[in-house]
Order: C-alpha cells, then structure tokens, then sequence
C-alpha cells in the first residue's frame, strides 16, 4: 500500500503573531505562526478587514518568532526559532510574493531538545543584535548589522550559557544605544538535584538575570542576578534610553515581572514597585485560586507609552508606568475589556488590536478610546507601603473589578479558525449537494461549536426578485465604455427581450434601440459609446443618438450562435456557416467578404477581449456538432482559416477564451485559456498557443449532470469563469494561482457580471424564474463554515442512523454544573449575601465560565440538528458526572430498539486518572430521536473512555478492562471481560466478531470474541508502544492510527493468522499459543508511517467525491485537515516518488528542516507521499520546472496535469 498525503486544510492555530513592516512599505503586517505554516496577514486600516497576503508551509515545528529592524532601517525581519538546530532570518519579498531567507546558522542538533536554542527568542529594540535560547542551560547571542552593501549580517554565535539552570521567560531590554542587554527568568537546579531530602527543592530561588553583550569585546557578561517572585512566569520590556535629539528619557528602561496575582516593576539598582492583579468580583469565585498573566504587549506614542496584560481569564489589564526620567514614581494598573484568551497580542500603529487565539477564532479590533477618563478604579503602587515590597514575600491586599461589556475596543473583523477540532463526522447530509460535508466539533469552553464545512465559495446574495416568466438568459452593459457602472440589465425570454434600467430602482424600459420582439442571443457595448443586439433574424447595432443600424439575416436561415468583443461580432447561421464582423475607425461594423461553412452544425462560438493596445483578438473558438473544437484565425493576413482542431468525446454545450494568469504555467503574464462544457457536464480547459494557435494541456473536470453553460466575469478587478452546470462553479485567480471551485448557492440558469453603486463587484443570475444579484465577498477559502454554539468543550458526537440528528456530549473540567451553581447561590442567599446579578448575566462566550476546584465538572449531552443548524435538546448530567464516551446500540435482547448508550464518571480527576464512579447511561430515543428518556443507570469502576455496539450487545472499554454488556431490566449485566490491557482503552473499531482496541499508551491490540465459549481474547498487537489518539479499520486486517506526537501509522496483520483465528471456533488454540515478547502471540507489521505535525483526532475512511475512490480523512487539533490517498498503479507511485525526491533538494524548508527528517520524526517515513511538498512544484522558478520534469521524461504540463488529478479525484478540491 502507498499513500499519497494532501492537507485540504491548513492549521489554523495561531501560536504566536508578530507585527511589523516587513514588506517596506508604509503599511503594518502580522506574520503569524501556525506551528508549521506562516502567514502573512494585512489589515486594511480603512476598512478593518484581514486579508491574507501569503502562507506558506515551513515543513518543520516553528517554536519561536520575532521581528526585527535594524537600527535606522524601514523594513522588518522576522526571526524564526525552530526545532532544525538553526537560526533563520526571513525576508518578506512583494516581487515575488514569498519570504526569502537570508541568513541560516547552524548551531546544534534538530529536533525540540531540551538544550538546543530555539524555544525563545528575543531582540534588541534598536536592532543590533538577538538572543536566542533553549529551555535549560544553552543561551546564544547573534550580532546583527549591516556591510557595505547595506545588506543584512549575522555574527557567530556568543555563548552566554549557565549549568543546570531552567530558563522560564527571556526578553531584550531597552538601554538606548547602550551595549544590548537581556534580562532571564532562571531557576538553579544543581542543588536540587542533588538533594534527596526535597529542602533545596523548596529553598529554590528564581533568578532574574541581566546578560550584557559587550559590543566593544565582543562577548556576553552575567552583569546582575536577583531573586524574584517564585511565581514568576512571564518578562515585559519597559522602554527606556535616551532620545538623540533631547536629554527626554523616553522611559525608565527595566522589565514588568508578571507572577502569580502580582506585577513587579523591576530595574537594576532602582526600587522595585509591584501591584495586585485585579480580579473579578463574582459570587462563585474561586477563593483559592491566582491570577496569572498569559500574555502581553507594549505600545510605544509619542512621549507616552503604556501595556495591555491579558489574565487568563481573558481579561485585558492597562498598565502605566509615572517617571520622571529613569526614576519611577508609580507602577498603575486598571482594567480595560475582556477578549478571547490569545497566545499573542498585536498593537498595529493604525489602532488596531489584533488578538491571536489560543482557541478558536482571531479577531481585530480597533481601539475606540484608551481608557484613560472611564470609571474604572485604578490601582497605583504608591497607594501600598514602601511601592508594594514592604513584605515581598506576603501577598497584597486584593483588589477587584467588575467585568463589562466592550467599551474602549470595538470588533473590527474575525478570522475564522477550527481549532482544535476534536471530534468529526463526514456524511453527506445537507439537501442539493453531491459531495459530502464534514461536520466538526469545535472549540474549548464556551466558545466551542460544531461547524459544518462545505466544499464552496460563501455567497453573499443582495437582492432576489421573482420575473414574469422564466428567461433563458441575462446580460447586463454600459451606455458607454468609460461609464462606472452597468446602466441596463437585458433579460431575454422564448419569445421576446425585456430591457430593465438601472437607477435608484429597477424600472423597464422601452426606448433603448432594442427588439423586444425576439429573444436575444448576445448583448454587447461596442465601440466608445454604441449598443449591439445578436437575435435569431439579425444584429442591431444602437448608435449613441439612438439611430440604429440593422444587419439581416438572410432568407429561410437564422443566426444559432454568437459572440462579441469590444470590436468584433461573429455570429454562425441555421446553414452552419460562419460570418465575421469588425468594427472600423468610424464606428461602423463591416462584415468580411467571405463567409465560413463549417459543414456542420455550430453549437458554440467564443472570441477573447481585445488585448489591450490592440485592433482586434486572433483566435476564434467553434465548437460543432460533429465533436469537435476548432481554432480559428481573425488576422487580416489569413480571415476565417482553421489553424487546429480538437476531438471531444461529445457535442459542446459552450466554449470560452480567457486570458487568466496562472503562476504555475506563467508567472510573467496571463495564459489564453479556452474552456469547453460539454453536453454531459465535462469540462475541457485547455491552453491556446498565442503565437501559433494550437491547443495544448488539456485538463477535465466532471462538474454535473446538466449541459455546461460558461460565462466570463469580473472577481475582484480579475477576470474569472463562471460555469454553470447541476452545481456553479468558479474558475478565478487568487494568489497568482488558479482555483476551480463550486459556489455555495442556488443552481443558476445564466449569470453575468453586475455592476452598480450598491454592488460595484457583483454578479447577476437566473434561476427559474427568479432574479438574484450577489457577490462572493472572500475568495481562496475552500471550506464555507456555518456554525452551531455549543456550551462546553465537546468531547465526542454520533448520528441517530434513522433521521440524521447528531448526539453530542460535551464536558468543562474546573467548571460548575448548573445544579452546583443554583445549589452555591442558595447557600449564599441564605447566608443574606449580596449576589450581583449582573455579573452572574454576563455571556459565557466573552467571559468564560467561573473556575472551580480541581474534579469539578459541567457536562451536558446535546441533540443536534445539522440541516437546520440548530439545537433540539440539552440533557444536563448532575451530580459532578461527565460524559466521556457514548454509543448507539440496537440490543438483540430488546428486539434491536436503538438506545443511546452514555460512558459518564462522577469526581473525575485527570492525572493520575479516577474518579468516584463510572456509570453507563442507557437512554431511550422518544420522538423520532429528538428527545430521550433514561432507562437505567448502571455502576462501574472506572472512566469508560470509549463504547460501541457489536452484535446486538455492548463493547465498554471501561479503564484497563474491555467488556461486553447486555441489556437487563435494572441495569447493564456484564458478560465476559478481559483485562490484559496496559493502560486505558481509547478507541474501538469492529467487523465480525473481530474488535481492534486502541489502548492509550500500547497501540492497537486485535481481539475476538468467541461465542460458544463466551471468551474476550487478545489475538495480535503491535511490536512498538503507541499513544493512540484516533484509528478506524480500512479493511477486515488493517488499520490506520495516529498517536499523540502527530504520526500517522498503517498496521496490518497477516492474512494467514487472521484465517487461522476466524477458523478456531472456541479459541482454544489462541488461549494457549505462546506470547510474543511479553505481549500477544502474532505482531501486525507497520506498512505505512508519515509524521502529519499535528495531532489527529479523528480518521475516517470516506469518498469525498461522487464516485470517487474511498480515502483516509483525518482532522488535526490545530484545526488541519488532510487526505491519505491510495495510489492505483505501480507507475504513479514510481512518478510521484521521483518527484518528491526532487522536490526535497530543490524546495529547501524555510526553517531549514531536513523535509525527511520532517516527515519521519519518530519513526522513518514509509510508503506515504508528501503531497503538500509535491504541490509546491507549480511555484519554483520555471527553469527548475523543466530540468525537474527533464529528469521524470515529462513536460512540464504533464507533471502539472497528474498532480492536479491525484488531487481532483480524491478531493474534488
């Protein structure tokens, strides 16, 4: 078996976001890092909007990221810090639109080590040089600057090591032009770890510590080291130095220490300050438990500057520092809004906030005010003994604040994003679609959701207005060519045409030159300022004062076809003959002397627009009926001669020619495309020579079951095709690269470009006899995602088999249910407290859910309607229960009824895991699936992590023991178990009576159950350990799982054994077989490996295509999503491979990771194809492309062509 990987998603999670000007221009940008991919974003500073300039994949684990600017420069750099044992410094290039590196240093060994810098970084504000560390001991510090071609330089490596210490935080300080220094957070290990007793533990101090880099010398000195608050867990930079042009200090310099309910202000030789961190004033608060800080920003103003801290609460704190020079008066802390708990924070000098996710969505927000002249209490260091550190040791008093809506921040926009997905389905569900969904359960907290992702471009429709009657087609056009916008919209009907203006309203008009009488085949604004009209008995020709100029159709003959540019009209007759129009310098439209017979019918005609600078377009496309498509010439050298033809395997329905740029065929200038529809809903795109006329590259794509109409519009000032079969799909450029996808939208009929005030950039369609004019306002995103909120962070979800409904259960550690909720605010009522009823109404989603002790749990189970995309039910689980596993299982015992069987466990704690009980719920489905009654509760020892049904009964994987239950009148009776598992079982897959167990820590055990003599045996395992996290059966003796460090793995057994255990009737014959290796007697052999860099929640074995082949979707908890697909033929696998070999040398990771040591991280890569790496083909240089494709025996098309069907036909993307 060989695999061929595809991410059709790419991870969403944001793990860190920078912001600088890193393409040189005037303008901010954010690069954010997704763990292995970077993106670069732009927020348009007038209208708040996110796009994305570019994202690439990195084929290597970014651990950290900086930017950085050398002193007196305009542009930034990003830094990035990886697990490659390298330093990179990247380039933003807008030529080429893609980052370039510039410097690469190795200094030590790959991989996410302990020792090995990389997992933090910190610069120099005035740019001169950067510290890059690792978690324990190892320190560098790189010089950077410029040579004598301004070109960026990196020094060698300074070490500025310390034996056995922890590095917690480091971060440059701001010293002005003094030598560069940083400050660490440390903690000393040594005497620790040589004391037995556990007193030196105790005793153990956090340092913070200043390293200074002697410019002068040339090396890194320890200058000071402090203790600290143990607690401390994050550093802040505090500007400082002085300004050049005055003796102003533009700050105190120093660092904020954030620690555990405190922030400390602290500077070498200068009294520390520190504040308590406010908290929120709620009735169920946690008594016990701290306020940390997660993350942080500094802005700089003019002659001002000030930190907005977040709480891992989500709340924003602003601090200020009062100076006077470098003597600090005050250190001020005040609350300014609540937003979504970000790993990064983004301050853009437009005004924006860019807030990077921890989970779920990011968003942009403007700043509305700065929240200097609100009511919010403000808490100062002056208003505490000697600045707060009269006892350092003792805690302050504490302060608190009341939570509120946003007031000093407003929405700008929102970054949609699906981590972590923790759970999917894929199932084809929703009403008018042909191609499967894929539902996700999303999300953490209150802020989770399930998503419903379709393969589509969103639609945003802007009017929709039933017609008389059902048209066939629809235009729009200009009065005259330098118009803004269309002033007539033209509907044509079977037996007449209908002219409609466009101003404040839609209104029909009558005086317009056209025939009403007959329907139109063509509308055209011709020349600078005259209207043209194509109808079956001839073409009006509507001048600027309304004289209008008729050219007849001969007698007994009609025109059939037709198609218009700017300057040229041809239009083919009843007799399958062609005539050729061309407008002349006065304005006049003269037909060629010479008409065309075709010799058969013409079913499609289509000219290109004139290039720009130029008389008239060469080429004319015409499809016949005798299946053909035929090129011919319009120069004046050699009018209406055919120059190529091309056989189709049935009669066109419509051609079009567009000149579209496609970077991976040409990234100078556009490409002529011709695009042919078929009658049976096939489509040709194939690629006209311009100099010689001939057809080359053709590609096809099944699109629907309805003829093909194909229209040419304007996306985004680009020109695009819309093609219109059983589905809409369209053909566009977004990133130089061309896109094919469907529209998540009504089938239309016809559609044209629309363009109005209201609608510059739109469309205008027909379906039926309904009237739509709508835009696509994103394009590039090729999953639309609607969304259903959920309470808590859901855990896992299954269908009712009958009606489609969804089942899901959800549960929040460290949260109170309801029930404890009502039951804390009763006891409070009667102790006559307060209760702020305000505070106890404000939205979970913005403001999380109060944190409660350690084993306390908030569950629920839900039923879900997906079509509607609404919930139907919440069952809410009482008592501290959560739900952990469920299953639908139709009991032989009750005549195969369906019941929803929930796993639950009361007082759970997570490490070590137990909990007080385990219970099985057993529900009953009333009301067609939407509402359920319990049955019976039934005890059990330990957390059931997973179940299922197998025949007629129930599979538990109760902690260690797997069991089969059966249905009884009180309770689940247990019927045989087996408990020779080495840790938890996790997942659970069956056919027959075979049963593949997924066991937390040991791989996929293969066990039978043997009916005759009642027995649960373990018959193969694997021979490595695995973390399992997801798995399913691909066939009766393999099976694909994934394990918690991101690999994906293929098992199968041996068919022999598997034979031999299917033939053993009572299993008498496995019960004594000797074990293997302390383990099972047979071992599964690992066919398939590949390292994903992400962990896989979910695999389902699935077609995304209508009579596609079957392949391995998987989802990712940093929202990736991504296909295994099998390869057919032995010479595909050769091809592809090769190429990837290639590939591997030329496309070099931009973090400087070896791509195979990437892809085979634990466990060497086996049988499995990157795909992403072999898709990167279409962006290398063009000379690359063709020694590449010299090598593989191919042109460069052909390579093209078989990647774009590898993922076509598995995909459809």
């Amino acid at each position: 078996m060989h695999l061929y990987n595809l991410t059709l998603q790419p991870p969403t999670a944001a793990l860190q976001a920078v912001v600088g000007n890193f393409s040189g221009a005037r303008q901010q940008e954010i690069i954010v890092s997704h763990g292995t991919r970077l993106e670069l974003l732009r927020p348009d500073p007038q209208t708040g909007k996110v796009v994305t300039v570019i994202a690439t994949d990195v084929f290597g684990s970014i651990r950290s990221l900086a930017s950085f600017r050398l002193t007196g420069a305009t542009k930034d750099y990003a830094i990035l810090g990886s697990d490659s044992g390298r330093i990179i410094i990247l380039e933003y290039d807008a030529k080429t639109s893609s980052f370039a590196k510039l410097h690469q240093e190795t200094f030590g060994k790959s991989g996410a080590r302990r020792i090995v810098p990389g997992q933090y970084l910190a610069t120099d504000p005035k740019g001169r040089s950067v510290m890059i560390a690792a978690m324990e001991k190892a320190k560098l510090v790189y010089i950077l600057n410029r040579d004598a071609a301004a070109n960026l330089t990196i020094s060698s490596p300074l070490e500025a090591h310390k034996n056995s210490s922890i590095i917690h935080h480091i971060v440059g300080l701001d010293v002005g032009f003094e030598n560069p220094v940083y400050a660490a957070l440390e903690v000393d290990y040594s005497e620790s770890d040589q004391d037995p007793t556990g007193e030196a533990f105790k005793r153990a101090e956090k340092m913070l510590t200043y390293y200074e880099l002697d410019l002068g010398l040339n090396h890194v000195v320890r200058k000071w080291s402090e203790p600290t608050d143990p607690r401390a867990n994050l550093l802040v930079q505090v500007p400082g130095g002085q300004l050049a042009s005055s003796d102003r200090f533009d700050g105190p310099s120093g660092v904020l220490v954030c620690c555990e309910d405190h922030i400390i202000y602290r500077h070498m030789d200068s009294p520390q300050h520190r504040v308590p961190i406010p908290r929120r004033q709620h009735p169920l608060e946690d008594k016990e438990r701290g306020v940390i800080i997660t993350s942080a920003v500094m802005h700089k103003m003019k002659g001002a500057f000030f930190f907005l801290l977040q709480s891992e609460d989500g709340d924003l704190f602003k601090v200020t520092i009062e100076h006077e020079d470098e003597e600090v008066k005050a250190l001020k802390i005040k609350y300014f809004d609540t937003v979504p708990v970000a790993s990064s924070l983004c301050i853009l000098k437009s005004g924006f906030l860019f807030v990077a996710s921890e989970f779920g969505n990011h968003y942009l927000y403007q700043f509305q005010k700065l929240g200097d002249d609100d009511e919010e209490p403000e808490f100062s260091s002056t208003s505490f003994p000697s600045s707060g550190m009269a006892e350092p040791q003792a805690a302050l008093p504490r302060v608190y604040f009341k939570p509120r809506p946003l007031d000093n921040l407003a929405l700008a926009d929102e970054l949609e994003s699906l981590d972590p997905i923790i759970d999917s389905k894929v199932l084809n569900l929703l009403p008018n679609s042909d191609t499967p969904q894929i539902f996700a359960a999303c999300g953490r907290g209150a802020r989770s959701s399930l998503r419903t992702l379709q393969h589509g471009l969103e639609v945003e429709e802007s009017v929709s207005s039933d017609l008389p009657g059902i048209p066939n087609a629809v235009w729009t056009t200009k009065r005259n060519e330098d118009d803004p916008y269309d002033s007539y919209i033209i509907l044509s009907f079977v037996n007449g045409t209908l002219v409609l203006s466009i101003g404040e309203t839609i209104e029909e008009v009558q005086d317009t030159g056209f025939l009403s009488s007959a329907p139109t085949l063509a509308v055209q604004q011709i020349g600078s300022d005259a209207l043209l009209q194509v109808h079956p008995h001839g073409i009006r020709h509507v001048l600027a004062d309304r004289r209008v100029n008729e050219w007849r159709v001969p007698s007994n003959k009609t025109i059939v076809a037709a198609t218009t540019n700017k300057r040229q009209v041809v239009v083919a007759l009843s007799s399958a003959e062609l005539v050729y129009f061309e407008l002349d310098l006065d304005g006049q439209l003269n037909e060629y002397q010479d008409r065309k017979a075709m010799g058969s019918t013409v079913l499609a005609l289509s000219i290109g627009d004139v290039p720009e600078g130029r008389q008239r377009t060469p080429y004319l496309a015409v499809g016949c009926e005798d299946q053909t498509v035929r090129i011919i010439s319009l120069d004046p050298e050699s009018t209406l001669e055919t120059i190529s033809l091309q056989a189709l395997t049935a009669p066109p329905s419509a051609i079009c020619i567009a000149d579209m740029l496609d970077a991976s065929i040409n990234k100078a200038q556009p490409t002529m495309f011709v695009n042919i529809g078929l009658q049976n809903g096939v489509l040709l795109r194939t690629v006209l020579d311009p100099i010689n006329g001939q057809l080359t590259d053709t590609r096809t794509r099944f699109l629907g079951t309805r003829p093909i109409k194909l229209v040419r519009v304007l996306i985004h000032k680009h020109p695009a095709i819309l093609a219109l079969s059983s589905r809409s799909w369209l053909n566009y450029t977004y990133q130089n690269f061309m896109h094919f996808t469907p529209l998540i939208y009504e089938n239309l009929d016809y559609a044209w470009s629309f363009s109005a005030e209201l609608s510059p950039e739109g469309l205008i369609g027909i379906s039926g006899s309904v009237l739509r004019i709508f835009h696509v306002p994103r394009l590039g995103i090729k999953l639309k995602q609607d969304s259903i909120p959920l309470s808590y962070t859901p855990r896992k979800f299954i269908t009712y088999p009958l009606n489609n409904l969804f089942y899901l259960i959800e549960g929040d550690h460290r949260v109170m249910g309801q029930d404890a909720v009502d039951k804390k605010l009763n006891e409070l009522r009667q102790q006559n407290r307060a209760i702020d009823q305000e505070v106890l109404n404000l939205s979970p989603e913005v403001f999380g859910r109060p944190k409660a002790a350690n084993g306390t749990w908030a569950s629920n189970i839900r039923i879900i309607d997906p079509v509607e995309g609404k919930t139907i039910s919440v069952v809410p689980l009482d008592g501290n229960e959560s739900a952990f596993s469920l299953a639908v299982v139709p009991f032989s015992a009750k005549g195969n009824e369906l019941h929803l069987v929930v796993g639950t466990a009361a007082d759970t704690k997570l490490s070590p895991r137990t909990c007080s009980t385990g219970f099985l719920r057993v529900y009953k489905f009333l009301e067609d699936g939407r509402q359920l009654e319990l049955v019976h509760k039934t005890e059990i020892d330990d957390v059931p992590l997973a179940l299922m049904a197998f025949q007629g009964r129930l599979v538990a994987g109760v902690g260690k023991a797997l069991r089969i239950y059966d249905i009884g009148k009180k309770k689940m009776l247990r019927k045989v178990e087996n408990k020779q598992f080495g840790s938890a079982i996790v997942t659970l897959s069956t056919q027959g009576s075979r049963i593949l167990v997924g066991d937390m820590q040991e791989s996929i055990f293969f066990a039978v159950y043997k009916a005759p003599e009642n027995r649960l045996l373990i018959f193969a395992d694997d021979s490595q350990p695995r973390w399992i996290s997801a798995a399913t059966m691909v066939d009766y003796n393999t099976v694909v799982a994934a394990d918690r460090f991101g690999n994906i793995f293929v098992n199968r057994l041996d068919p022999r054994v598997s034979d031999q255990v299917d033939e053993d009737p009572t299993g008498a014959g496995i019960l004594h077989e000797k074990g293997l290796y302390m383990g099972a007697p047979h071992k599964t052999k690992m066919i398939c490996h590949f390292h994903v860099g992400d962990l896989i929640t979910s695999i389902h074995k699935v077609s995304l295509v209508a009579g596609g082949r079957e392949v391995l979707l998987y989802t990712g908890l940093h929202g990736t999503i991504g296909i295994l697909v099998p390869f057919v033929t032995k010479e595909d696998v050769d091809f592809i491979s090769t190429l990837e070999q290639h590939m591997r040398t030329e496309q070099v990771s931009l973090v400087g990771r070896d791509h195979l040591g990437w892809r085979g991280y634990y466990v060497p890569v086996k049988a499995v194809v990157d795909g992403d790496l072999c898709e990167m083909y279409a962006k290398l240089p063009g000379s690359k492309q063709s020694a590449i494709a010299g090598e593989l025996d191919r042109s460069i098309g052909e390579v093209l062509k078989k990647l774009e069907q590898l993922r076509v036909t598995a995909s459809g993307f």
